[in-house]
């Protein structure tokens, strides 16, 4: 996979003046922060995809929306691209930057501008950091619910860019799920309200359009979410397994006899192993596999659920089942799931970390596929999933310093998530396409599914000026990469290769 733009694929991006693009910059914003020199612009050169860096032309930080509308009216004059950017904490390269390009930083958009317990909402700037929206609606007894294992660092604005998950969505839903409305700023500098603070919003359901956009319609500069009631009471039983296939029977299981857990989770042996090491979390080192279900709600209901769960997992054959014992071991259990991420990394110079989505029922297949690919390339794989609706995160251990390794990581990758496209789920589950996954675009979607998206893109951004290169391959990308058929020379519809 080629990650970096590439304009002899992606389309030509025009030549800068840059001095007059800070000038007029400096003008239009006057109180954003303008990075311009070398050594302040490198720390923007990726997001969490660090694999893949590029410098960007310049940085702009503004403080408010206005600021916003007035950078990208400045920037849509000159015809610049613009990349937006929140705590580039993404794992596909969505926040790659340009070299062309204006990286438009919304870190200092972080205010919390209203808390609304009666109504059960929160409004908030994009630059809020997920956990703190919970930390506020704390004193009320209320929360949010999605939490992406970054979500101590991860903001809102790029939950809702990337449609982010968590190891509860399973039962609260993804950010599109628990967000009421977006207030957006478009490329020419118009601000749109999306949704409402009802349940339903007349019209077309552009809230949900735009939420996983990915940045290729619009700047998030408000965001207003839905607060939950914190549960009565939440309990965790961990299970272990001899076997990773019996883990994943496990989990279709627990959801055939009617149960909708918290949260199912599921980690492998060698994930296993790098977690417990590093958060000493009471894991049982020796086990293939493990899952960790969360059951919450009133004491009564969640008591019965926990023994209707245990039956099921030593009927499914886990060998050991145990339930946490107090709320310190709750939150240790998690704690381990939570930071098994990082933990990997100090097992291994580099991992690659994936992200795709399958059907339950093919969960025990792709996990021996995976296992096939690991010792078919000479690399190992951790896996991690949240396995209850399926989103898996294969961890790819490498050393980029080994001539090759960092290419033969890609293309298991790649394989993986063509194998996602094979047994009928997705090349992404919440993480987004962004660069990383730009060629299995081309294997999951037709030409006409691709100029579809292109048509959507060309309504909200005619001129192809936000996020270029992301997301949605061009026509010609997946020609290059084989997967788009060519007419006797030519591609279908020419006219949209610009985007």
């Amino acid at each position: 996979m080629n990650l970096l733009y590439d304009e002899a694929i992606d389309g030509p991006l025009p030549d800068i003046d840059r001095p007059a693009l800070i000038k007029a910059l400096r003008e239009a914003a006057p109180g954003a922060a303008l990075l311009h020199e070398a050594e302040q612009l490198r720390p923007y050169e990726c997001d969490g995809l660090s694999a893949y860096r590029t410098v960007p032309l310049l940085v702009v930080l503004p403080e408010t929306a206005e600021q916003v509308q007035a950078i990208l009216r400045c920037c849509h004059r000159f015809q610049v691209p613009v990349v937006a950017r929140g705590a580039g904490t993404g794992l596909s390269g969505g926040a790659l930057p340009l070299a062309k390009g204006v990286l438009l930083s919304l870190a200092r958009l972080k205010r919390i501008l209203e808390v609304d317990p009666v109504s059960c909402v929160a409004r908030v700037q994009p630059g809020v950091r997920n956990l703190a929206i919970s930390e506020a609606a704390a004193p009320h007894g209320l929360y949010y619910a999605p939490d992406p294992s970054s979500q101590i660092a991860c903001t809102i604005g790029g939950n809702v860019a990337e449609n982010a998950g968590g190891v509860h969505c399973l039962k609260y839903g993804l950010t599109v799920h628990n967000v009421l409305r977006v207030d957006v700023i478009t490329m020419d500098g118009e601000r749109l309200t999306l949704g409402s603070e009802a349940l339903d919003s007349p019209g077309l359901d552009l809230l949900a359009l735009f939420i996983g956009s990915e940045g290729l319609l619009g700047v998030v500069v408000e965001v207003t979410v839905k607060l939950l009631p914190k549960p009565e009471v939440a309990k965790v039983l961990l299970a272990s397994f001899d076997d990773v296939a019996k883990a994943g029977r496990a989990v279709s299981d627990i959801i055939a006899a009617g149960v909708v857990p918290g949260g199912l989770e599921m980690m492998d042996n060698l994930s296993i192993r790098a977690a417990e090491d590093f958060i000493h979390a009471g894991y049982p080192v020796d086990a293939a596999a493990i899952l960790l279900c969360e059951l919450d709600g009133v004491e009564a209901d969640v008591a019965a659920d926990c023994e209707r769960v245990r039956a099921v997992l030593i009927n499914a054959g886990a060998v050991d089942c145990r339930l946490a014992r107090d709320e310190n071991e709750r939150k240790q259990f998690w704690a381990g799931r939570k930071n098994a991420f990082p933990a990997v990394g100090r097992i291994s110079p580099d991992y690659y970390c994936m992200d795709g989505t399958i059907p339950k029922r093919a969960l025990p297949m792709v996990l021996e596929k995976i296992g096939e690919l690991s010792e078919h390339y000479g690399l190992r794989v951790a896996n991690v999933f949240h396995a209850g609706d399926g989103n898996m995160h294969p961890l790819i251990l490498f050393d980029a310093n080994q001539p090759g390794e960092l290419e033969r990581a890609e293309e298991i990758g790649g394989k993986i998530l063509e194998l996602c496209v094979e047994v009928g789920g997705s090349i992404t589950g919440e993480h987004g396409v962004g660069r990383e996954k730009i060629n299995q675009m081309c294997t999951q979607f037709n030409h006409d599914e691709l100029e579809t998206f292109h048509a959507v893109k060309f309504a909200f951004d005619p001129d192809a000026l936000l996020n270029p290169g992301k997301n949605v391959p061009t026509l010609a990308r997946c020609a290059e990469f084989g997967r788009l058929h060519v007419h006797h020379g030519q591609l279908p519809h020419p006219h949209l290769e610009r985007f």
